[in-house]
């Protein structure tokens, strides 16, 4: 059971570390940029009430068709689950350091071309700082979706965490499943507000 959770744990980070990537420096470039805010926010609201289990048909084709190997680094199952898991964390991510960019104070702006700081500098003493709590808000919330949507993206890719224990148990049907499914749901449940009081002391 402990070899399921780290394995859950695992999947869930890298998911979430990959959309984080992703999701902060277009989150600053919408947030900075009107006409880049303007292109790329009709993607997010078509792509965001998209349901993971719509998601994860589409990731296993392509991990199947494009992730080939004899000696693969990592098993099918957990990419598919990783992939699946930043695909959905992407959009709250981006829609929160959008809004928190877009939000800094015009006089902090004016300061930085009045200074004339390089866009890298401006990031990194002006955007960021200014922006950090609604970009934590987006990151806190983008782990708990992804932590959600992990648990049944293992069920169906058979990733061998959580959500495949409880699976299994359920196809079990033995008298003390549904005891084992009980305490695995409990163990999900503070393993999700562990994650997210780890984002708020990171915060």
């Amino acid at each position: 059971f402990v070899d399921q959770i780290i394995t859950s744990i695992v999947t869930v980070l890298t998911g979430f570390l990959i959309a984080a990537v992703i999701a902060i420096p277009v989150g600053i470039v919408s947030g900075l940029n009107a006409t880049m805010y303007n292109a790329i926010n009709p993607l997010i609201q078509t792509f965001k009430p998209v349901s993971p289990l719509a998601w994860l048909p589409i990731v296993t084709m392509v991990v199947s068709a494009v992730y080939v190997s004899d000696d693969p680094m990592f098993s099918k199952s957990f990419l598919t689950s990783a992939i699946t898991v930043t695909l959905c964390c992407l959009w709250p991510t981006i829609i929160n350091t959008t809004v928190g960019v877009s939000s800094i104070d015009k006089d902090l702006l004016n300061v930085s071309k009045v200074l004339r700081l390089g866009a890298f500098t401006k990031v990194v003493k002006i955007v960021l700082p200014s922006s950090v709590p609604m970009m934590f808000a987006g990151l806190r919330l983008s782990l708990g979706i992804g932590w959600m949507v992990l648990i049944a993206a293992e069920m169906l890719a058979q990733n061998p965490g959580l959500g495949k224990f409880v699976w299994d148990e359920f196809q079990n049907g033995s008298s003390n499943s549904l005891a084992r499914i009980m305490v695995a749901v409990i163990v999900i449940g503070f393993l999700g507000f562990l994650l997210d009081r780890g984002m708020l002391m990171l915060q």
